[in-house]
């Protein structure tokens, strides 16, 4: 009797992959597995915390090296501009910077009809102007088309953060025109316009697969500049350094992907790499943990702190849970307000609120600074 459940709950996510084509030979590249299918001891959020806080740093108080950068109340929100809601942790690939845990036995992680319901009804209460769906592979969430012909009916501009290869699954190779007709900006995430380092972060044959993706989306209208139709790609490094110029990167990507493989973007965004999940089991595992979290706390940029993420944008948990970021969602630490629930949206209390803060986000401080916008200074 005690395999019974097991066994139940392994035909019920067998069901749930048929179901959203996970099954497919090209479900996506694999360059590891995630923590929580692992059972490795990095998988909960309070031992990620605990890791580093544990790394002997000097200077390493986040919230002094805020007060210190002019902002005598500490972190603070600013008017809420955008509404990002990351739709679950399920997910074809499992790369090996992940801050997600994302992978595809992520299946219980994924939000349902209700909690999106009230995430549209919370949505209705602001004044933002965007929505920002992420994952996982947020299209992979049944619920994700639904979600989407929901918010431009409400006049928002829509972003859907994409891993590309998802696009090349059959139940998903209408998603470009679909995009398009809805003028859905798409934010694709590649580590670099070089096979070696993209594969190297998210799998053999990824890069092969994103350029396939990519072409389909200029096919359909995205990356020639139609404002309506925003091609954007995402980069972050594949080691433990953090990126160069975004501006300057930027030209240098362009030419080099239309001139070796013939596909156009529009902008390039660089994320400095957040040491949690499985970026800081990379990290540790290297012996890069030290040497890259004193890079961060150095490259403590006072400059980057105005534009952070967690000051103009509010994230939803699969689950309903608010949090100042989705970094921060992550790590399981909620937004510092009565009930943390989209439910329950008191957006007084969220406008009064200290964001929350450890040593992680030293991250999106760094260097020109980092978040889900790009850089920030």
């Amino acid at each position: 009797m005690k395999g019974a459940p097991a066994s139940s709950a392994a035909h019920s996510a067998q069901a749930v992959r048929l179901d959203l084509g996970l099954d497919s030979l090209a479900a996506g590249p694999k360059r590891t597995s995630s923590l929580r299918a692992r059972g490795d001891a990095l998988a909960p959020a309070a031992a990620q915390l605990a890791r580093l806080d544990a790394v002997p740093l000097a200077g390493g108080d986040f919230d002094r090296a805020v007060l210190a950068a002019g902002f005598p109340e500490g972190l603070r929100p600013g008017k809420l501009e955008v509404f990002q809601i990351n739709v679950g942790r399920l997910c074809n690939m499992t790369c090996r910077h992940c801050h997600v845990d994302a992978g595809p036995d992520r299946i219980v992680e994924n939000m349902d009809r209700a909690t999106i319901d009230a995430c549209l009804r919370a949505l209705d209460a602001t004044d933002a102007h965007t929505v920002d769906l992420t994952g996982g592979a947020p299209e992979l969430n049944p619920h994700f088309r639904y979600l989407v012909d929901e918010c431009v009916k409400r006049g928002k501009h829509v972003m859907d953060r994409c891993n590309l290869t998802v696009l090349l699954l059959p139940k998903y190779a209408d998603l470009p025109r679909w995009f398009a007709e809805r003028g859905v900006e798409v934010v694709c995430s590649l580590p670099h316009y070089r096979k070696l380092n993209t594969d190297a972060q998210r799998g053999d044959g990824t890069f092969e697969r994103s350029v396939e993706a990519l072409g389909r989306l200029n096919a359909a209208g995205y990356g020639q500049g139609d404002p309506r139709r925003v091609l954007t790609l995402m980069h972050n490094p594949a080691g433990a350094f953090l990126p160069g110029s975004q501006s300057s990167m930027e030209r240098e990507w362009k030419a080099a992907l239309a001139k070796n493989h013939g596909v156009t973007f529009d902008r390039l965004i660089a994320l400095n790499n957040m040491p949690i999940a499985r970026y800081l089991e990379w990290l540790e595992s290297t012996g890069n943990l030290q040497a890259y979290m004193e890079k961060l706390v150095s490259a403590f940029n006072p400059a980057a702190v105005g534009g952070l993420m967690c000051r103009n944008t509010l994230s939803v948990s699969w689950d309903g849970t608010l949090h100042d970021c989705d970094f921060n969602q992550m790590l399981e630490i909620p937004a510092a307000v009565p009930g943390a629930n989209v439910r329950d949206l008191d957006l007084d209390a969220l406008a009064e609120r200290r964001v929350a803060t450890a040593r992680h986000c030293f991250g999106c401080t760094a260097g020109a600074g980092s978040s889900c916008g790009g850089a920030t200074s």
